[in-house]
């Protein structure tokens, strides 16, 4: 019989947690639509995946350190194109309607 240990929970809740980021982050990326996300909510988002990463490192827990690696370099690449959008007075709709 396997034994759950805190180890196990912290790779299976980190991997639960990254991985339900992937759509959103995906089609962000894909379609780079940033109109409807709000660039308080992911600036915010992005620093306190940030902060995880450094605790992370600080505790040299790998699942922390692994899940908030990926969710940053995703959040980071949201957040820029936001940021890009916002500054740029761009939707990022690919539709192909003039904006």
């Amino acid at each position: 019989m396997m034994t759950i240990t805190p180890e196990i929970i912290g790779y299976v809740a980190a991997t639960l947690t990254t991985s339900s980021f992937l759509p959103q982050a995906i089609m962000t990326i894909k379609t780079r639509d940033t109109e409807s996300l709000s660039l308080g909510m992911y600036a915010t988002f992005t620093l306190g995946v940030l902060l995880w990463l450094i605790y992370g490192l600080y505790l040299e827990d790998k699942a922390i350190i692994y899940a908030n690696a990926i969710t940053l370099i995703l959040a980071s690449s949201i957040l820029f194109m936001k940021v890009y959008n916002s500054v740029t007075n761009k939707t990022g709709h690919t539709s192909g309607k003039k904006q």
